[in-house]
């Protein structure tokens, strides 16, 4: 079993987290410490004297063990917008998120690192989320979102990941509405294009039920 995974997405507000949370919940019900990191997030609001992220609280809620919320995530920007342009004043260096990283890695079994935004969503000028993947040299798990155009999304981003010299070891499908018209079909298509296996499909919830997503995985 791999020492972590990086979690992409076919774009933002496609299901990373649910898909980070679900996996952090398939190991640990496997007897394996784990650990989450979610460097970059945007968007973020003033908790306890600080910028805190409410997916990047969520990851550490769901850790094996407590960890400090600076080390889960690093930059927390207030602007809901990319990090190269929230993080003018502090762009991101790379460095520290690879040091955070290994600082991680001794603490769990398994590090699940949530990206964000897109495969090459920019971090600041001139480094994007797939050089950040390539630095910490982990396997990529690609998260789908299933609506109207997630099969070019998919195959776009999956062809990009595989160009960039990374192992894409396997996607998930995140169903995001509670009635689309192809949504089998839509998965099926993805399956019999994408060179990488199908690791589960989240089905359609209001409220996330992270327990039940867990028991849709097959790593």
């Amino acid at each position: 079993m791999e020492k972590g995974y990086f979690i992409t997405g076919t774009d933002t507000n496609v299901g990373k987290t649910w898909a980070t949370i679900a996996l952090m919940r398939y190991f640990k019900s496997r007897g394996k410490s784990v650990a989450g990191m979610k460097p970059v997030a945007s968007g973020c609001l003033m908790q306890d004297g600080r910028l805190k992220n409410e997916d990047a609280l969520l990851i550490q809620a769901n850790a094996s063990l407590p960890i400090d919320y600076d080390l889960i995530n690093p930059y927390a920007y207030e602007l809901p917008v990319s990090p190269h342009i929230a993080g003018v004043n502090n762009p991101v260096k790379l460095g520290q998120l690879a040091a955070g990283f290994e600082t991680l890695k001794t603490l769990a079994d398994i590090i699940v690192v949530e990206g964000a935004g897109g495969w090459y969503a920019p971090l600041n000028e001139r480094e994007t989320i797939s050089d950040l993947a390539k630095l910490l040299a982990l396997p990529v798990i690609m998260v789908v979102a299933i609506r109207l155009g997630c099969i070019n999304h998919a195959r776009l981003t999956y062809q990009a990941v595989a160009q960039s010299g990374v192992n894409c070891v396997g996607w998930i499908a995140v169903c995001t509405e509670p009635e689309l018209l192809g949504g089998d079909q839509n998965i099926q298509t993805i399956k019999s294009t994408v060179d990488a296996p199908l690791l589960g499909v989240l089905p359609y919830r209001e409220v996330a039920d992270f327990d039940f997503f867990a028991e849709q995985l097959k790593m």
